[in-house]
């Protein structure tokens, strides 16, 4: 079901600002990734919420380098596909 859309203004920068209305209906926050991309098909850009794992971490124990980087290519890797 879709909504009735708002208008926003494109900066200079090519930048738009998402409204609130719409943001917090997608759980969209500051720091939060999303897709964007441009449908031939429909002719319309559509932005889409990645939602991402939590990364949680034991306490008591040292973290290896090697474990932070593989958790970052991880969460890389899931925002980039």
């Amino acid at each position: 079901m879709e909504s009735e859309g708002e208008i926003v203004k494109v900066t200079r920068n090519f930048q738009v600002t998402i409204p609130s209305r719409i943001r917090s209906r997608a759980d969209i926050r500051e720091g939060s990734f999303v897709r964007v991309i441009y449908d031939e098909v429909e002719g319309v850009i559509k932005i889409i919420p990645l939602k991402r794992k939590r990364l949680t971490v034991t306490l008591g124990r040292q973290i290896m380098v090697e474990e932070i980087e593989k958790t970052v290519e991880e969460m890389l890797d899931e925002t980039t596909s």
